[in-house]
């Protein structure tokens, strides 16, 4: 996912996806854990997106 397909959306569909991916997130730990997680790499683009996600917002509250 890209910043320039977030900076569009509206704040509200942004803070459900922004829930969305942190319950992916500790889905993904929870399976870590487990030993079942085939790709470890997932957890890291969860995070890098939740990060997006969250400036998108933030830029959003700013203007």
């Amino acid at each position: 996912m890209k910043y320039t397909e977030i900076k569009d959306k509206s704040l509200q569909e942004l803070e459900g996806m922004l829930r969305d991916k942190k319950l992916l997130l500790f889905q993904l730990r929870a399976k870590l854990k487990t030993m079942q997680l085939q790709d470890t790499s997932e957890i890291r683009k969860t995070r890098r997106d939740i990060a997006r996600i969250k400036t998108a917002i933030a830029a959003k509250k700013r203007a």
